[in-house]
């Protein structure tokens, strides 16, 4: 080519590129209008040609826009501006607040789009047919909004479509019979709509499918064996449709199958044996469908299973002894069948079992010696039954019993006293209509976490022991038609019970009951019982009259004391004086200009003084919420001083904490100001209104926030941002001392941000991290090697760092009794190997069942944490190699 030609092409193609660019600029500055970003600038700022510097914004060659990832930002404008941007390959506007409908024109022009996700908003209107022009397509999803009407038979076109999610709308109509002819396609998510009409017969067969989710809505016709034809399904949720005909043999071609939950439909015949060829399968739920035939002992070679839930059924026979070898199994529901024979007791070989539902079938003879035989029993369901016999004596041996209903059945014998024993019972104690004689065991007493007691229509006789009034917890409580006599002792939960709790005993008296006991136990008895009442009631009214007279005096002298400080202070107002608060304040300052006139120091200080504004308490610092009088809302970190830090290296302290406000990372929470007086510094923060991740994990309530509950995407981004935040601090060699769900806080829109980093700078500046390693991190997340070492480490931030990932893929907390004397959180997860458990069983089911790509990014993410909490400090990974694979996995 002539160096002239050259030359021209060149400049070409470099108009083009910035042609190209300047378009994508206008593009991206309207789409900042629109939808305002916090984190893009003001509208009117002057940054053209710099949108690729934007958060969330990622841009190919020549500055063109590939990608822009917005998720949980609050937006809530309109988005139609990008279709501007030709190159967009990827666009997810999730968790926002979206309205209006999905503007398919500019959407369907973006011919290289490939990721669509507009889930989780508030879009309404028609699924747009327009949106077939985004031929590119592979991964849609408008799940979760209120869109309406039909799945558009123009969506065909979009042939490389691999997954499809639209649940959670308001679709009506069919599941159109194109979706089977997808060559590519592998998740199809439809479940809470109204859609109608059979699945189709093909789908399946032309398809990678691995997960079909259409629970929730009016589907009927039968399964269609297609679906299990090719082996590719891992995931089939079809529960509360009205689906008929039987399970299709061809199930058993799908050995990956971990997940098959078909309840709440009109399913027919016999459970198939070829069942046992799902080796994969985890959860397994048919109830409530009419489903007739034995439980197939073929059930026993998925040794993965977890749950088998068969309740609302015709089925017959007894349980098969071979589900004992079962060893990951943690709930066995069969209620409501034809089902007889003995107890199952190979069940009790399954260690993991929580729980055992047998309840309302024909089981009979007796119960077990064993009953619970070292297992993990939570739920115990036997009522509605045959059983015979008394109740075994090794009841007391289930030490996690939470609900034990033996109610309806035919067992004799006394109450054993071993029940007592069980002091976790806490939803419900049911032994009624049986034939049990023998007085009430004392031991009854200990049971102060139960709430709901039913001992009626049984032959108990004897006296009720006053050692019930231990039972602190009891709300609901039934002892009628017995055999009980004497008095009805003085406890509240009797006396707010209705009568019918004690009718049907004859000799009984007290209140509830319209029955005074006087004159069952003769005149005498009756003048004496009188007699000693009347000197109980003079001598309680005159307590009565005393402790409200002391109380009088002390709330008048209180309200006479306030009242004159408050006339002082108006006194002093008036004259001009200023009113100083105690404690005198003896350092204070404001790192951000803005916030100076709405930070008042003073109710900073009292904000402290009062319980009711604690929001956390954690190793080193107290939190309080603090109102302004401004209305502005702070939180107020009050440090515990180590050895009189505050007063004796006051100045370093500010010096450090000037230091401090000058860090600049979105992922670290930062101090806006401080107040110090006596030997008490207080630092303080911008307030996070949705709280903590430990509060999100664990449902714990949060009045400031929105409470909703976790989902895996949110999850994992909490996940990416503290790592972020954790990998900058050992970048400027920074060491964390505590690293917990607790000192993670949740912004507006959920973004993370680590606390506490203060704290080793703060502690006490005089010395180094090694003088208080001793007491650095929270109960859990702790390495064990600090045992030893007694210094503060950066693989030690690695480890309590991968504690806090454990406790995001399980829900469950870093130290519970539930894992066992000597074991931890961490010891638990890496010991399932050798307990026979799979990672689906570790894992939170609630998240990890939801879909086949949040399944796979748990797996991914818990190897991560396996090696983050690995015993040998050297084997972990740095902080930046843990951010590049969950930035990995979160891109995958």
């Amino acid at each position: 080519m002539p160096p002239a030609a050259f030359l021209f092409l060149a400049c070409v193609l470099a108009a083009a590129s910035l042609a190209a660019t300047d378009g994508d600029g206008d593009a991206m500055r309207e789409l900042r209008r629109a939808l305002a970003p916090p984190d893009w600038g003001a509208a009117g700022e002057d940054d053209k040609g710099n949108h690729c510097a934007w958060r969330g914004v990622t841009c190919g060659g020549g500055g063109a826009v590939v990608a822009i990832d917005l998720p949980r930002r609050g937006l809530r404008g309109d988005f139609s501006a990008v279709a501007g941007l030709r190159a967009l390959a990827r666009l997810d506007l999730s968790f926002n607040a979206l309205r209006g409908g999905v503007p398919g024109e500019a959407l369907g022009g973006l011919t290289r789009l490939e990721f669509l996700d507009l889930s989780m908003n508030h879009l309404s209107g028609d699924v747009p047919p327009s949106l077939a022009g985004a031929v590119g397509l592979r991964v849609l999803n408008l799940s979760n909004n209120a869109l309406s009407g039909n799945i558009p038979d123009e969506l065909r076109a979009l042939r490389g479509l691999t997954e499809l999610q639209i649940s959670g709308n308001n679709l009506t109509g069919t599941i159109p019979p194109w979706l089977a002819a997808l060559p590519g396609l592998r998740v199809l998510s439809a479940y809470e709509n109204s859609l109608s009409g059979p699945i189709p017969s093909g789908l399946g067969l032309s398809s990678k499918l691995q997960v079909l989710n259409l629970h929730s809505n009016a589907l009927e016709g039968s399964i269609p064996s297609s679906l299990f034809d090719l082996g590719n399904l891992q995931v089939l949720i079809l529960t509360v449709n009205r689906l008929n005909g039987t399970i299709p043999e061809s199930i058993g071609r799908c050995s990956g199958l971990s997940n098959v939950r078909i309840g709440n439909n009109r399913l027919a015949g016999a459970i198939p044996a070829s069942i046992g060829d799902v080796t994969s399968l985890t959860y397994f739920e048919a109830d409530s469908n009419e489903l007739t035939g034995e439980i197939p002992a073929q059930f026993a070679r998925c040794a993965n299973l977890t749950l088998l839930n068969l309740a609302y059924n015709r089925l017959a026979g007894e349980v098969p002894d071979v589900l004992g070898e079962l060893r990951n199994l943690q709930e066995l529901i069969v209620s409501s069948n034809g089902l007889s024979g003995e107890f199952p007791r190979s069940i009790l070989r399954c260690r993991n079992l929580s729980k055992l539902d047998l309840s309302y079938n024909a089981f009979r003879g007796g119960l077990p010696e064993s009953i619970c035989n070292g297992s993990r029993l939570q739920f115990l369901l036997l009522n509605h039954n045959e059983f015979s016999g008394g109740i075994p004596v090794g009841i007391g041996g289930c030490g996690r019993l939470l609900e034990l209903q033996l109610g309806n059945n035919n067992l004799t014998g006394e109450i054993p006293p071993e029940i007592g024993r069980v002091k976790s019972l806490q939803i419900a104690l049911n032994l009624s209509f049986n034939h049990l004689v023998g007085p009430l065991p004392r031991e009854l007493g200990r049971l102060d976490k139960l709430v709901a007691l039913d001992l009626s229509s049984n032959e108990i006789s004897g006296e009720i022991p006053g050692d019930m009034r231990g039972m602190l917890s009891l709300i609901e409580v039934n002892l009628s038609n017995n055999r009980l006599s004497g008095a009805i002792p003085v406890f509240a939960p009797f006396q707010k019970s209705a009568a019918s709790s004690f009718s049907g005993n004859t000799k009984l008296c007290g209140d509830p009951l319209v029955v005074d006991c006087g004159p069952i136990y003769g005149s005498n008895y009756g003048m004496d019982h009188r007699k000693i009442s009347y000197r109980v009631a003079l001598a309680v009214v005159g307590s009565c009259v005393l402790i409200f007279s002391v109380v009088s005096l002390v709330v008048a002298l209180f309200m006479w004391r306030e009242r004159q400080e408050k006339e002082a202070e108006a006194k002093m107002a008036e004259a001009g004086e200023v009113v100083v608060a105690a404690p005198q304040v003896m350092a204070s300052n404001m790192f951000i200009d803005s916030l100076q006139q709405a930070i008042d120091f003073q109710s900073c200080v009292k904000a402290t003084f009062k319980d009711a504004n604690v929001l956390s308490n954690g190793t080193f610092s107290i939190t309080y919420k603090a109102v302004m009088p401004s209305g502005m809302v702070v939180c107020v970190k009050k440090l515990k001083s180590v050895d009189r830090a505050v007063i004796h290296h006051q100045t370093k302290m500010i010096r450090e904490l000037e230091c401090l406000s000058h860090i600049n990372h979105p992922n670290l929470v930062r101090p806006i100001g401080y107040v110090i007086y006596e030997d008490i510094a207080l630092l303080l923060h911008l307030h996070m209104p949705n709280g903590t991740l430990l509060q999100l994990l664990h449902n714990v309530d949060n009045p400031d926030g929105d409470n909703q509950k976790p989902d895996w995407p949110r999850l994992l981004s909490i996940a990416i941002d503290v790592a972020e935040g954790l990998a900058f601090l050992h970048h400027v060699a920074t060491i964390h001392l505590d690293i917990s769900s607790g000192n993670v806080f949740l912004d507006s829109h959920y973004n993370a941000l680590l606390g506490e980093v203060e704290i080793s700078k703060l502690l006490d500046p005089s010395k180094g991290t090694a003088s208080i390693s001793a007491v650095a991190g929270s109960f859990g997340y702790i390495p064990p090697e600090y045992a030893y070492t007694m210094q503060v480490t950066v693989p030690g931030n690695v480890y309590s760092f991968g504690v806090v990932l454990l406790e995001i893929l399980t829900s469950k907390l870093p130290v519970d009794e539930e894992f066992g004397e000597g074991m931890d959180l961490v010891k638990w997860v890496h010991s399932a190997p050798a307990r026979g458990e799979t990672p689906e069983q570790i894992m939170d089911p609630k998240l990890s069942t939801v879909s086949f790509a949040w399944r796979k990014q748990m797996l991914a993410v818990l190897k991560v944490a396996m090696l983050c909490t690995e015993r040998t400090p050297a084997k972990r990974p740095k902080m930046k190699k843990v951010v590049e694979m969950l930035q990995e996995t979160k891109n995958s």
